[in-house]
């Protein structure tokens, strides 16, 4: 590989990049003998569940139980206080090779709370729901507490704090203002739905976590271990590295094959982005650009099939549907956000006349496969299982085991028993944070489905877009469209906010559960699908990692590149403006999702069409850029033409592209102009 494709910094800067903008990765420094013994606890993890989802028989209960006693005693033992020196204060004397007893003893009282429950004979249990003991008062309090001090610490403060309005909520409900006010409920009514049923923290969420989630992060672990992102990223350069502005394409492909095997919009930019950046930068892409360029491709891992977020297997869970269905539906909504972004790094490089790599700079293919193809044999067989119809865990067990068995047998990349120890530990460390994140999630899902809130939310979230529609559709010509159709518009617009704001603070997953809680009877009163409905939450909440102001995987990024973050955030939204568009559209017309109810190959393609015609004029639009320079005007014009591509039919398309025939002429025009002039010069 040539020396435009390697880093600028190093490894140890690389990962204080991801430590800084990624809080689930800022894991405190300790002294070697706690180390290994901790490393052996989240060894152990993995074992556990790769056992309990492929061959054991646990009760449920037990099982999220005991996946809550690990993610919740071992976040107290990774994570300090504060991120800046994981220190508590007033203990800095009082330390067991770097941890602070007091964490120590946070740690054992979590593990402690987190299996009391699930410990309990069934019988028992089923006589205490609903007439708690002082005991379980006194350890469901003890587990909430510990529960949003462990988010906290390892995914910040946002997702608690509004997990602590939620409760606040469920207990002051009598003096609520209009829609809101409810009869409210008891400190031990509160504590007997999140903690005694399966309603709050041992819910959806953590049973999602426990099943299917851990086993994916670690098959990415591991099949990243046996060289299958080495693959992806040589591969990237193969395909795209010899065409105009190459490493921004590299980019785009590379980040695309890595989503498949991670949901993680950081991870994936470091990852990738550790070669690419400098590489964009060399060929003459602004640094906030390439930056930009790369946030916006990794953002895709978490709407890229087949693995996709954890967000996707909590989908599973809600809409009672099988995982292909998810995975077929994600995948063109997926192709479009990358066709977004390539085709405004490919007009950016014609504006700017970037070259690609040459030939000595880019990997052979031959050599590539040789090394690498044996890489693919793992995701091929999770893909098989997947399509086939087994379960998510199912598909996963047998994915880990043809990474060990792969990485064993492999020359190049081979798997030794001390790589396979660390990467089983790095696996379950993975998983920490996103689990204290489900367990607070499962609070605000306690408080909604103990107070209604999300039904009450999404009223006043319809009639506040219907007001809005009433007074917008009495002004002509948009009384063309009738209340009804602004009512839908104008709830998709509050609902997408909303997933915005709370993104900005919170993981994608969490902002998904809590807000498809509000979107999904929004949305249902105006006739949208379940899954459609889902999948719009899903999508906006992933646009968060690349809207300022807290566009983490852009501020990665720009510190990679070396560039302005805001800039680099505001460039970022402006290549994924696709993500933010195709949800109207699969709304208003989910055939794009190719499972939703009423799906034709027809609407299908004259939706897929539009969608094309509709990113590639916004491309333009803000590149300024088609066959030459675009004036201020005709860039306005574009963009406002690009809506009527991505509203679906044929109608609408056909005026789009006569709207469009003017802007080609004059281009056309230009660009002879131009060519004469470089004639007669010559």
């Amino acid at each position: 590989m040539s020396s435009d494709t390697q880093p600028e910094l190093t490894p140890e800067e690389l990962a204080a990049i991801e430590r800084k903008y990624d809080p689930e990765t800022a894991f405190r420094p300790m002294g070697k003998q706690i180390s290994f013994a901790i490393a052996t606890a989240l060894v152990a993890m993995s074992v556990y569940h790769f056992y309990a989802s492929g061959f054991g028989l646990i009760r449920e209960l037990l099982h999220r139980g005991i996946h809550l006693s690990f993610v919740l005693g071992l976040v107290f033992l990774f994570f300090g206080w504060r991120r800046e020196d994981g220190r508590v204060p007033l203990t800095d004397l009082l330390r067991l090779q770097g941890i602070p007893w007091l964490d120590i003893v946070f740690s054992v009282l979590a593990v402690g709370a987190a299996l009391y429950l699930p410990l309990l004979p069934p019988e028992v249990l089923a006589e205490r729901v609903g007439n708690p003991s002082q005991s379980d008062v006194l350890m469901g309090t003890a587990l909430l507490v510990l529960t949003l001090e462990a988010a906290r610490r390892s995914i910040g403060p946002t997702l608690p704090i509004i997990a602590l309005f939620f409760i606040g909520f469920a207990i002051f409900g009598p003096i609520m203002p209009g829609a809101l006010k409810h009869g409210g409920t008891s400190w031990l009514g509160l504590i007997n739905h999140i903690y005694m049923t399966n309603q709050g923290i041992y819910g959806v969420a953590i049973g999602v976590m426990a099943q299917y989630v851990f086993l994916f992060i670690l098959f990415g672990v591991l099949a990243t271990r046996i060289g299958l992102g080495q693959l992806f990223i040589d591969l990237a350069m193969v395909i795209a590295g010899r065409y105009a502005g190459g490493p921004a394409k590299v980019a785009i492909f590379s980040s695309a094959f890595m989503g498949t095997i991670s949901g993680s919009s950081i991870a994936n930019t470091v990852t990738t982005g550790a070669l690419t950046i400098p590489a964009m930068k060399r060929v003459g892409y602004p640094a906030h650009f390439a930056g930009a360029t790369e946030a916006t491709a990794s953002t895709g891992g978490q709407i890229t099939p087949p693995i996709l977020g954890a967000a996707a297997f909590i989908m599973v869970e809600y809409l009672e549907i099988p995982l292909r269905d998810i995975v077929a539906a994600a995948l063109f909504p997926a192709l479009l956000h990358y066709f977004g972004i390539f085709i405004m790094v490919h007009l950016e490089a014609k504006k700017l006349g970037l070259r690609g790599l040459r030939a000595e700079e880019l990997p052979k293919t031959a050599v590539v496969l040789k090394q690498h193809w044996l890489s693919i044999i793992p995701l091929a067989i999770l893909v098989y299982f997947i399509l086939s119809g087994r379960t998510p865990d199912f598909a996963a067990v047998y994915g880990i085991i043809a990474c060990v068995v792969v990485g064993f047998l492999n020359p190049v990349n081979r798997l030794t028993i001390p790589d396979l120890w660390n990467s089983l530990a790095a696996g379950a460390r993975s998983t920490l944070a996103v689990g204290a994140a489900a367990a607070t999630v499962g609070v605000i899902v306690g408080v909604v489905t103990l107070t209604g809130v999300g039904f009450r939310l999404g009223y006043v979230v319809v009639q506040t877009a219907t007001d809005i529609g009433a007074i917008v559709g009495s002004i002509w010509p948009l009384s063309y469209f009738a209340i009804e159709q602004w009512a839908l518009f104008f709830s998709l617009v509050l609902i997408a906010i909303a997933c915005i704001v709370m993104g900005a603070g919170i993981p994608t997953t969490a902002t998904y559960i809590i807000l498809v809680a509000v979107a999904a009877p929004a949305l249902a009163q105006l006739q949208v699908q379940p899954l459609v409905a889902h999948f719009f939450v899903f999508y906006y909440g992933v646009l968060a990692d690349i809207t300022p102001p807290v566009a983490l995987a852009a501020y990665a990024a720009a510190g990679i590149a070396g560039s302005n973050p805001f800039k680099t955030g505001n460039t970022a939204f402006r290549l994924g403006i696709a993500k933010a568009l195709v949800p109207f559209v699969f709304v208003y017309s989910p055939a794009l999702l190719l499972v939703a109810d009423g799906f034709t190959w027809w609407a299908f393609s004259i939706t897929l069409a539009g969608a094309m015609m509709g990113i590639g004029s916004l491309g333009v639009a803000f590149s300024g850029y088609f066959l030459t320079n675009l004036p201020q005007a005709q860039r306005w014009w574009v963009g406002i033409v690009s809506f009527l591509f991505i509203a679906p039919g044929l109608a609408t398309m056909g005026i789009g592209i006569l709207a469009m025939m003017p802007i080609l002429i004059l281009q056309l025009r230009a660009v002879s102009k131009a060519r004469n002039e470089a004639v007669q010069s010559s």
